[in-house]
């Protein structure tokens, strides 16, 4: 099974996107980024063909109440990890760093396993080694578009970072980037999202389903990391290498936590099934709000590090 990307007859921009893409393409070779098989360039329009992913976007598995049920925090938390790794290996390990421009959740894919796969590298640009930033034409998608872009058309890595911020907003959510259902004042997420946690409502605005008693400081700690990302001037924006650090130290804390909490429960009930005394249990479960890991020293607790190929 594979996908085939076709173009539309005669437009010539449709055209240099697939050559644009295809370039962009073969300097890629990253778990998490979909796989280009090959192409062809004789036919009327030119064809993409690519792995096929099984189980959609991320934006319909988000805003499909029969879907979003199924979508539990712990994928919520997987599928931002290694979309985060996809992009800080495009911005850091490519061959030539590439900028996506145009991250959102209809870009990320899932396989049967939730495993996130970054497609639609259209709008990508290749950025030479020298330079830290490309002069443009503003391209990309409402709701997710960094400001400081739209305003200079200077495109630079940290426009990624803006996008994916709005990308956790959703995830954390389940609203859209942008809509005209909700009143004004909430049309666009990244804003009312930013403003929620400044006036410390965000448990007010999270997807139900995916809050418990256990997972709260995490949440808070994606939603702080995604606040940091969507800061109105690039400069105050982390890399997509701290952001993919901080999110897999995070779950790594939760792994633990959760591993802990069970450990302990056992424990307990042991205890109040061998006596009837009355006595104080101090559950440690191991959580930590620092942010300082850095990316290097956590490659080696995963199964594959962030920057691993296929």
């Amino acid at each position: 099974m594979v996908a085939i990307k076709k173009s539309k007859i005669g437009d010539q921009s449709q055209i240099e996107q697939f050559i644009n893409e295809m370039i962009v393409l073969t300097q890629i070779n990253h778990r998490n980024v979909v796989k280009l098989f090959g192409c062809c360039l004789e036919t009327e329009v030119p064809l993409l063909v690519y792995e096929f992913i099984t189980n959609g976007t991320l934006s319909n598995h988000i805003h499909d109440k029969g879907l979003s049920i199924l979508l539990s925090w712990e994928k919520r938390l997987k599928i931002a990890t290694e979309t985060a790794g996809a992009l800080a290996y495009l911005h850091s390990s490519a061959s030539m760093p590439i900028i996506h421009r145009d991250v959102k959740t209809a870009n990320i894919l899932l396989d049967d396993n939730y495993t996130a796969k970054v497609a639609d590298f259209g709008a990508s640009r290749l950025v030479p080694l020298d330079q830290t930033e490309l002069n443009t034409l503003v391209q990309g998608t409402l709701g997710y578009l960094d400001p400081e872009y739209m305003q200079t058309s200077q495109l630079t890595e940290k426009s990624d970072v803006y996008s994916f911020g709005v990308v956790m907003a959703e995830l954390l959510t389940g609203k859209k980037a942008l809509s005209f259902d909700r009143p004004e004042i909430d049309r666009n997420l990244a804003i009312s999202f930013v403003s929620a946690i400044k006036e410390d409502r965000l448990l007010q605005i999270l997807e139900n389903h995916i809050v418990n008693e256990g997972n709260i400081e995490q949440l808070k700690e994606v939603a702080n990391l995604a606040k940091r990302c969507l800061s109105l001037r690039g400069e105050d924006r982390p890399s997509m290498k701290e952001v993919a650090a901080e999110l897999e130290r995070l779950r790594i804390m939760g792994k633990h936590s959760l591993g802990n909490i069970d450990v302990y429960t056992k424990k307990t009930e042991y205890l109040l099934s061998a006596t009837s005394h009355s006595f104080n249990v101090d559950v440690d479960i191991g959580c930590s709000t620092s942010t300082t890991a850095e990316y290097d020293s956590i490659k080696g607790q995963e199964l594959k590090p962030v920057e691993d190929g296929r």
